[in-house]
């Protein structure tokens, strides 16, 4: 295939099955994160944390819904276009994502953990900027995770300078 002539995706590439993969990706992210760490919830109340923290509660039902929509993202992509560039900006958002827990949590390295988030924050903007063009659904699927993200980038660095 020439690269200028547009990629049209097969039937494969519609069928709600091939969202499974994504979701399966999605929650290892989530997992490696999360089962890679114990205790995160009383260690993150024994910080020292600015007042606008939010409840350590809290982090599960945002984080769920956002991973749901970052799976539905990359799906909407894919079955667009297949393995692009923007996939593979895709996927290292998503690994720059699992490494943070234990980066920040595990290892209590505050400020590596922002160097991961920065990198992750910067992801999500190249991600977005490339799913753009492909699907602008995909791309405002993002959004909310952009921006829950620079929030908690704001988080650990009051985290980090604090502790």
């Amino acid at each position: 295939m020439s690269s200028d002539v547009a990629y049209r995706p097969g039937p494969v590439h519609h069928s709600w099955w091939t969202l499974v993969p994504f979701g399966v990706a999605v929650a290892a992210a989530a997992l490696i994160g999360g089962l890679g760490v114990s205790g995160t919830s009383a260690e993150y109340q024994s910080l020292n944390q600015p007042a606008w923290a939010p409840p350590s509660w809290l982090f599960g039902p945002v984080w769920t819904v956002l991973y749901a929509m970052i799976a539905v993202a990359g799906w909407l992509v894919w079955r667009q276009t297949g393995w692009t560039p923007a996939m593979s900006a895709y996927a290292v958002q998503l690994v720059l994502n699992a490494v943070w827990t234990p980066i920040f949590f595990g290892f209590g390295q505050y400020g590596l953990a922002l160097v991961d988030i920065v990198a992750m924050w910067v992801m999500i903007g190249v991600t977005v900027w490339l799913f753009r063009p492909v699907s602008r659904l995909a791309a405002g699927l993002l959004l909310p995770y952009w921006a829950w993200v620079t929030f908690a980038t704001a988080l650990n660095t009051a985290i980090w300078s604090a502790n």
